[in-house]
């Protein structure tokens, strides 16, 4: 079986994302005891699944440990003229380096290693930023497969609630997506693009959900949705460019740009949960309906350029807490 390395620059706890993803609906993830995080999902090229069986190394000096990912990758036949093609394509490429260098590429972002962590030690001279990371050791955002799937997820979620959507999304796997057998376990990919804009009734989705999943593989596959492309883009370009897709509203696109195509470094000016964290963690003590967005994302600056990764944990610290104490990490930081 084909493998990869991945190198961390800075913290990194492969640990902590997996005790993550038990509790991330959208993942459906459920864990073996052996430490290794296992995944399938449609590749970036729209035409293959990979399933990927991640680990890492523990060192004994306590340092980060290198990432290793053992990986195959499957052609996905979609019912098209050109599906032989297809397949003779991604046989090629399964066969080459390229295979290894778009599955490397794609699990980095996948667990946010494809970002420079060494400067985040620098933040905690914030004191809410030096709790975090002190009480999340090694957590980095883990992202969605790809923009694609963030998407997905969106347009599944909205208006219902999380636990309804996992299941369809997980149910949509099982009966349309690919399955694949890795580490001893049997996983359901995500359908690719192709497939899934072949699905006509879905229980649990309207009509008009599934016309925007429709729209959506399209877009998938004609790359508006390529993760490169989005975080090459000034934030403001990327998160236009999806707002233009039907059913992508503000908080979508943001989810899209930070959780799918892995940006590091963008405020998420449409998440009241991220907002009420850190009014609570930084003392404001305002009510909900008085945050100003405009002064949180004045406090967001002193987390460049990481300041998808401090919302992030201050998420998953407002998660953990549910009976958040005002001013539990520190006074807010002068401007």
């Amino acid at each position: 079986m084909p493998a990869v390395t991945l190198t961390p620059t800075g913290p990194f706890s492969l640990a902590s994302g997996i005790r993550f993803l038990e509790g991330f609906g959208p993942a459906n993830h459920h864990p073996a005891a052996d430490g290794i995080l296992r995944l399938a999902f449609p590749a970036d090229d729209g035409t293959s699944v990979v399933a990927a069986a991640v680990r890492q190394e523990v060192r004994a000096d306590g340092g980060t440990g290198t990432v290793r990912a053992d990986f195959t990758v499957h052609p996905v036949h979609p019912s098209t003229p050109d599906a032989a093609k297809s397949a003779k394509a991604v046989n090629a490429v399964n066969a080459g380096a390229a295979a290894k260098q778009a599955v490397r590429a794609q699990l980095a972002r996948i667990l946010s290693l494809d970002v420079d962590a060494t400067g985040f030690a620098g933040l905690a001279a914030d004191p809410v930023v030096a709790r975090l990371t002190a009480d999340y050791p090694g957590l980095r955002p883990v992202c969605f497969h790809s923009p694609y799937e963030a998407a997905a997820w969106a347009i599944i979620g909205n208006r219902i609630r999380m636990t309804q959507a996992a299941a369809i999304k997980a149910r949509i796997a099982h009966q349309h997506g690919h399955r694949v057998h890795i580490a001893g376990q049997t996983l359901h990919a995500f359908p690719t693009p192709a497939a899934l804009r072949t699905l006509t009734h879905v229980p649990g989705l309207t009509d008009i959900k599934i016309q925007r999943l429709h729209a959506l593989a399209e877009a998938a596959l004609d790359g508006t949705l390529d993760a490169p492309h989005l975080r090459a883009l000034p934030a403001d370009y990327a998160l236009a460019e999806l707002r233009a897709l039907p059913g992508i509203g503000p908080f979508s696109a943001e989810l899209i740009l930070i959780r799918g195509a892995g940006h590091p470094d963008v405020f998420p000016r449409h998440e009241p949960r991220v907002h009420k964290a850190i009014a609570t963690a930084y003392g404001l003590r305002l009510p909900s309906t008085d945050i100003d967005v405009t002064q949180l994302a004045k406090i967001a600056d002193r987390w460049k350029p990481y300041r998808s990764w401090v919302a992030f944990l201050l998420r998953v610290h407002a998660q953990d807490t549910p009976q958040p104490r005002p001013a539990c990490y520190g006074s807010a930081p002068s401007s």
